[in-house]
């Protein structure tokens, strides 16, 4: 047993990495949920590669999982890991950079073998596991395959199915590490493979050989523990954002008694959400995994006229083959919610790399003036309550809406306090129930002070209606080619939108002074690094705030006057500067940029160099 001590510390980020098929997916996500059951704060960032399998060895196919986790409350996954976990000698290359000096590093060694090396492309003979250019660094070797097959040398398992354990060796050896106890993964081992005792028994025996082998190695002299964080009591769980997303989904068709139907098809980072709305059937959720985009949409759309919600899912290249039948439901004006996982374009792009790249595709990605409101979710948590709020807008202003959320938000997990469902504000449906006393005639298009159409279910006695998406006259609905009346239709359709703004909460400011020198204003998965760098620069007595946009169209109508309460106003985003046209366009203010397009988040350290230098 070794005399390890424990030393106290208030915040680790951890990276694991390693081949996709090495399972760091589910070694983060294991330790994520530990981590949010043992009352840490935390955020998380996988990244992993396109392929299904990509190749074995090299740096494309490295797949990594970035934990942040902390006894204080933290908005990021981490600018540079203290910790990090490399099964091969491709994890290592491809991560180095991003660790700490002086942190530590925990290698497998079997990765670094004369292929493996050859395959990340180290020079012939270099080893640097032994050629001493990670003395900067807390180097740890671990033969991981050799131990995971010695804990199983009793196993009746081929040999293959005892090496797919050696991520459970690893994680038992980190929660050692972290003073961790190994019931969560134990209790998801026996729920998942409950039914294969053989490989259930595998698993549990080397995740705890990983624990014992922390406890029996001298090298490893020092253990970590992180405080419970301080956060607002109630009951939480780790949840990423498209699971969030989901059940923001299926309380909001609770809150308006609106049975949902998911017509969609499968991409990435938007295929998570049909997963999950499929496991939840007794909520009178249909799920359509349609053939192509067009007609999952379609099939929503059909879904919302036949007085259900309807609801499709894509990502960049599914927008732009969704297009035409956004104008269609624009044309019908009917609820609808389109969501946007964005991902690095143009064409397929980087399907697994975040961006935010389809703001301007939302604004104007159709044909002819085709106005839709926009919401954007911020955090992974976020996107339960922006959903929530999407949902509500379409219903109430019978109109299709474009959520936009991106793979950094959909694929990363922070806490979640969970909401109450009596504290969830009931959502208002009304459909037309038939002709009103002195009405001869229903018009489909005749409006109220909203400039919003009724809802009329097909089938209702005495609302026949013609639908379809040639433009329709004013207030009769009838077909019609007259100039005069699409410029009436077109101006209507555009003020129904604006006055959104007057069902929206007004702007707020998170962080920083009402006036100052520097908003930085933010929309989507910025959130994290913006605030963080903003509460840095306030310790030190700057006058600098954060903004951060929900409503991205229409805009709260006090932005404008916002804006102006600051000498300088930086907007940070992850594309080439998107939200920067639209402010420029709208309020003729000469806002700065900073742009990244690398299919990773702005980091905190970033924004504090360009604000600082805003400042200057």
């Amino acid at each position: 047993m070794s005399n390890s001590s424990i030393q106290n510390i208030e915040d680790v980020v951890i990276k694991f990495a390693g081949d996709s098929g090495d399972g760091m997916q589910l070694t983060g996500t294991q330790f994520s949920n530990n981590t949010a059951l043992f009352g840490n704060d935390l955020s998380t960032f996988p990244d992993f590669p396109a392929e299904i399998r990509a190749p074995i060895g090299t740096l494309p196919g490295v797949s990594g999982f970035q934990l942040h986790f902390s006894s204080n409350r933290i908005f990021t996954p981490g600018d540079a890991c203290d910790v990090l976990v490399a099964m091969n000698a491709a994890a290592l290359k491809a991560n180095l950079k991003g660790l700490k000096k002086g942190g530590i590093i925990i290698a497998s060694t079997d990765g670094f073998d004369a292929k493996n090396l050859r395959l990340a492309n180290y020079p012939e003979g270099v080893n640097p596991l032994e050629d001493g250019s990670l003395a900067n660094y807390q180097l740890h070797t671990i033969d991981v395959t050799k131990l995971t097959r010695e804990a199983l040398k009793d196993s009746t398992l081929g040999m293959k199915e005892k090496d797919r354990a050696k991520n459970m060796f690893v994680l038992g050896f980190v929660y050692w590490m972290y003073d961790r106890t190994l019931e969560s993964t134990q209790t998801f081992l026996n729920e998942k493979f409950g039914k294969k005792p053989d490989i259930l028994e595998s698993n549990l025996k080397v995740l705890q050989a990983g624990y014992n082998y922390g406890d029996t190695v001298e090298a490893f002299t020092t253990r970590y523990h992180v405080e419970k964080a301080r956060m607002e009591p109630g009951t939480y769980r780790s949840i990423t954002g498209n699971t969030a997303l989901s059940y923001g989904l299926i309380a909001a068709g609770q809150k308006s008694n609106l049975p949902l139907f998911l017509g969609t098809y499968p991409i990435t980072p938007a295929s998570d959400i049909l997963h999950e709305l499929s496991r939840y059937k007794n909520f009178n959720i249909r799920t359509f995994q349609a053939e192509d985009e067009i007609a999952g949409i379609t099939s929503a759309i059909g879904a919302s006229y036949g007085g259900h919600m309807g609801i499709t899912t894509t990502s960049g290249p599914g927008m732009a083959l969704k297009g035409e039948a956004m104008g269609l439901a624009v044309m019908l004006e009917i609820p609808l919610l389109i969501i946007n996982i964005q991902r690095g374009g143009p064409s397929t792009g980087l399907p697994t790399k975040t961006e935010q790249s389809d703001l301007l595709q939302a604004y104007y990605g159709r044909n002819g003036e085709c106005p839709m409101p926009i919401v954007s979710a911020s955090t992974p948590s976020d996107c339960f309550n922006a959903v929530f709020e999407a949902f509500r807008i379409a219903v109430q202003h019978m109109t299709p809406v474009i959520f936009l959320s991106d793979g950094y938000i959909a694929n990363g997990a922070e806490p979640w306090r969970f909401p109450q469902s009596a504290d969830l504000p009931e959502i208002a449906v009304k459909f037309k129930k038939g002709l009103e006393e002195g009405e001869e005639q229903f018009l489909p298009y005749h409006r109220d002070e909203k400039l919003v159409r009724p809802w009329a279910v097909p089938g209702t006695p005495g609302l026949e209606h013609r639908i379809g998406g040639l433009e329709k006259q004013n207030v009769t609905g009838n077909v019609s080619y007259d100039p005069e009346n699409h410029q009436v239709m077109v101006k209507i359709r555009q003020e129904k939108i604006d006055k959104i703004a007057d069902h929206i909460p007004p702007q707020t400011i998170e962080l920083g002074p009402e006036k100052g020198k520097v908003l930085v204003l933010g929309w989507g998965s910025t959130y994290g690094a913006i605030k963080s760098a903003v509460l840095d620069l306030l310790s030190e007595g700057h006058e600098v705030a954060h903004a951060h946009i929900r409503y991205m169209r229409p805009f709260p109508k006090n932005l404008e006057e916002i804006l102006h309460n600051y000498d300088k106003i930086l907007i940070p985003e992850i594309n080439n500067g998107q939200l920067i046209k639209i402010i420029r366009d709208q309020f003729l203010i000469d806002a700065q940029g900073y742009h990244k397009i690398m299919g990773v988040p702005i980091t905190k350290g970033e924004l504090v160099i360009k604000i600082r230098e805003m400042l200057q």
